[in-house]
């Protein structure tokens, strides 16, 4: 189903090719486990139902993860109000919409396909926004959802899990399924060479698709602004969302790290973390840049 979000063949051209290697990669490592690991079926099996799990109930594990819930228009008429405008704008389905009791000023979205989808507000950037801010943030939303990006990001993610997967059951396996005889050091090397390349396998992928997460977070800036038109709008409330994020207590902000793939902005706690370091969303200086052009190409004062 097509919307009125503008289409983006860079962010299109990088999810084929991020999977295009993702898949070279899979099936490069299941060959090689398959000829060490006489059990790797198992492992593919079990990441395969974690996978369609996450896939098809994607939009209630967000939700209870960040304790939201459905809300009804009578129970948030503004939140409903600003969706439905964008959702006409963008000739796109209306999602579900709800809302996380939660301080953390943000909001996700998420579900397999715009038919199954929910975009959520946590009552931190509620309070926080004004109309025109929030309409700018939810148009971000929306264009993940226009463009597939919570599917496609699953399914990207899927041998990362499987990599971890297959560590965890080589280790177990070699240290309690071992055979007690004279194969115990050949058991030790099939067991250390899983865990090499499933370890080097994941850290590829790790990093492929966080490079995908960063490009679709500047697309769906992007695609939210020009449906708005509205730039600075949405400036503004990535201003203010990440200044206000900075003073919520650590503790929570480490609680929040899990979900900065869904986030609008991340939560970044201060001090080292793999976070910082291999961040989900690009630099705000880059999302601020990239807004800025877009007001002057629309003719706006920046």
């Amino acid at each position: 189903m097509k919307s009125r979000f503008q289409p983006d063949r860079g962010l299109t051209n990088r999810m084929l090719a991020t999977t295009f290697l993702l898949g070279l990669l899979y099936v490069a490592f299941i060959a090689l486990l398959v000829a060490i690991l006489r059990n790797a079926l198992v492992a593919v099996v079990i990441a395969g139902g974690l996978l369609f799990a996450q896939y098809w109930f994607s939009d209630r594990i967000a939700l209870y993860a960040m304790n939201g819930r459905i809300v009804s228009p009578q129970e948030a008429p503004q939140l409903h109000a600003v969706v439905d405008r964008l959702c006409a704008l963008a000739d796109m389905p209306k999602p579900a919409v709800a809302i996380a009791d939660v301080d953390l000023p943000n909001a996700f979205a998420t579900g397999r396909s715009p038919n199954k989808a929910v975009v959520c507000a946590t009552t931190g950037i509620l309070r926080r926004l004004d109309p025109e801010e929030l309409e700018g943030v939810l148009s971000h939303e929306l264009s993940h959802v226009a463009h597939r990006d919570v599917a496609v990001m699953t399914v990207a993610s899927f041998l990362g899990v499987l990599a971890g997967l297959i560590t965890r059951f080589g280790l177990y396996s070699g240290l309690f399924g071992g055979r007690r005889d004279n194969q115990d050091g050949n058991t030790a090397l099939v067991v250390l060479t899983v865990v090499l390349v499933s370890a080097v396998v994941y850290a590829l992928s790790f990093l492929l698709t966080r490079a995908l997460s960063r490009y679709r977070e500047l697309s769906a800036d992007r695609a939210g602004a020009l449906l708005t038109h509205r730039p600075s709008a949405l400036a503004s409330a990535l201003v203010k969302v990440t200044g206000d994020i900075s003073r919520i207590p650590t503790r929570d902000l480490r609680t929040a790290e899990a979900f900065n793939a869904f986030f609008f902005a991340p939560a970044l706690s201060s001090g080292f973390s793999l976070s910082s370091l291999f961040s989900t969303h690009p630099p705000l200086d880059k999302r601020l840049d990239q807004l800025a052009q877009l007001s002057r190409q629309l003719g706006q004062a920046v």
